[in-house]
């Protein structure tokens, strides 16, 4: 399962050039993940999104 990106996304645009396999993109008021695309930083020791994202708001989808 993908993560997904609340509605308390600030569009900071912190987590969009973490993403190792290039799943999140600019939105109209949020980023959003492609939940074909994302495979939840599998193999990494953190989920690189999550953990550069200040408003908290990557979750699992």
């Amino acid at each position: 399962m993908a993560l997904q990106i609340t509605e308390e996304c600030t569009y900071c645009g912190a987590c969009e050039p973490e993403c190792p396999v290039n799943a999140i993109s600019a939105g109209d008021d949020l980023y959003v993940i492609d939940a074909n695309a994302c495979n939840e930083c599998e193999g990494l020791d953190t989920q690189a999104c999550v953990s550069v994202c200040p408003a908290e708001c990557i979750v699992q989808g």
